[in-house]
């Protein structure tokens, strides 16, 4: 059974910093790729960060420098550490797992499993 369940959302000021957490079934965690997605309203969803099962890792120019994508293998949970955070990276944010052509921010779309989401509310 498919199951990604994200925590770790909440209300910070701009600054601040937040951590996502993604539990996965064992099933989705080995999927390969994984990563986080986040859509802000009126805004096109956009892939913030992704990592592989090499643990190699790729990110939004706009996550660059600030956010950090880990996996805890032993746990099956994917981390997102969101530090030096702005307002504009107020959208929910859902952790995503599948099978993208290359495990890379760029292939968003291509993520078949998706988390229920959690928000992120960064204020000035």
């Amino acid at each position: 059974q498919v199951q990604l369940v994200e925590s770790g959302g909440g209300s910070v000021q701009a600054g601040g910093s937040l951590r996502l957490s993604c539990a996965a079934s064992v099933d989705t965690y080995n999927t390969g790729c994984m990563g986080w997605l986040r859509q802000a309203p009126g805004k096109e969803r956009e892939g913030v960060a992704t990592i592989d099962g090499g643990s190699s890792t790729t990110y939004a120019d706009s996550a660059k420098g600030r956010f950090t994508i880990s996996g805890d293998n032993a746990k099956n949970t994917l981390y997102l550490q969101m530090n030096s955070l702005k307002p504009e990276d107020t959208a929910t944010y859902y952790c995503v797992a599948g099978f993208p052509p290359i495990c890379s921010v760029a292939y968003w779309r291509f993520f078949r499993f998706w988390g229920q989401g959690t928000q992120v509310t960064v204020s000035s």
